[in-house]
């Protein structure tokens, strides 16, 4: 067609759905920046800190301890200082058990004493023998003789066995003592030896700790400092995680839009024949024409 009805509308509107809870945000961000000026060191904090920095001025006085301890683990810790001592007594006593230790010869004639009390035996069992045969007159006979030999004989033969048996018994004994005594020493000897190694590998150790606490003032220092300015950070950051999250919290909208609406054929057809009947009524029949002729050409 050649006609063409436009309509425009305009609409503005503002969308504030958080308005109600403005004034409690509002309140809750208020208390968080009188919050603000606290955020600094409290006097108690910076009073703790700075007695930290203190005290580690004086950690210093312990270093000549440490090294000293850490040199001395290094050569051992004295472990070996009696081992000298230890093995002289083993030496000592090995020349106490000598010669008995080593003796093989067990003749008893062999040993000290033993040939005066076997004399002293022989006389007694002599004195005793002949007396008994001198009262009944047969002294000197054969019977006196034979009776001699056998006391004698069994007089001395235990004696005789019995020191035997003690010179054996006794070189046994001082030999396995001292076979005793060699592992003893061995065992102080390597125990005293582990105990070298082990204070060495303490010392090696100690090393870094030693650095460790040598340094420890410093590192005190540092964290102390770092507190300094961690914790007014820390708190503003406390501060920041419930201020900005409310600070977002509202939003608030306004437009404006425009609407335009083209009618249809039909419509302005409509539109047309009331328009023409309107004119029709007010003017005269010339008019009319004119009228119906507008109407042609809008068709």
């Amino acid at each position: 067609m050649g006609g063409k009805s436009t309509s425009t509308t305009s609409q503005q509107s503002t969308t504030n759905p958080w308005e109600p809870a403005q004034g409690t945000m509002t309140g809750i961000l208020g208390q968080l920046n009188s919050y603000l000026p606290q955020t600094g060191m409290t006097g108690t904090q910076s009073n703790a800190l700075n007695t930290i920095e203190q005290n580690n001025a004086t950690a210093g006085q312990y270093n000549p301890a440490i090294q000293s301890y850490t040199t001395s683990m290094l050569n051992g810790g004295g472990a070996l200082n009696q081992a000298g001592a230890v093995n002289q007594n083993y030496l000592d006593y090995q020349k106490a058990t000598q010669p008995l230790a080593s003796n093989t010869n067990y003749n008893p004639y062999d040993t000290p004493g033993f040939k005066d009390a076997l004399n002293t035996t022989v006389a007694d069992i002599t004195n005793s023998t002949n007396g008994q045969f001198a009262a009944a007159g047969r002294d000197f006979s054969g019977m006196n003789s034979q009776t001699l030999g056998r006391g004698i004989m069994q007089g001395v033969a235990p004696t005789i066995a019995a020191q035997y048996n003690q010179n054996v018994q006794n070189q046994q004994g001082a030999a396995g003592n001292l076979y005793n005594a060699g592992n003893t020493n061995a065992g102080i000897q390597s125990g005293l030896q582990q105990l070298y190694n082990t204070n060495r590998g303490t010392g090696v150790s100690s090393v870094a700790s030693g650095l460790d606490a040598m340094n420890q003032g410093s590192k005190s220092t540092l964290a102390a400092e770092a507190e300094k300015l961690g914790i007014p950070l820390q708190n503003l950051g406390m501060l920041a995680q419930i201020g900005v999250p409310i600070a977002g919290l509202g939003s608030q909208s306004s437009g404006t839009s425009n609407t335009t609406n083209q009618a249809s054929g039909w419509q302005q057809f409509q539109q047309a024949m009331s328009g023409l009947g309107s004119f029709s009524n007010g003017a005269g029949g010339s008019s009319s024409g004119s009228g119906i002729m507008g109407l042609l050409n809008f068709l």
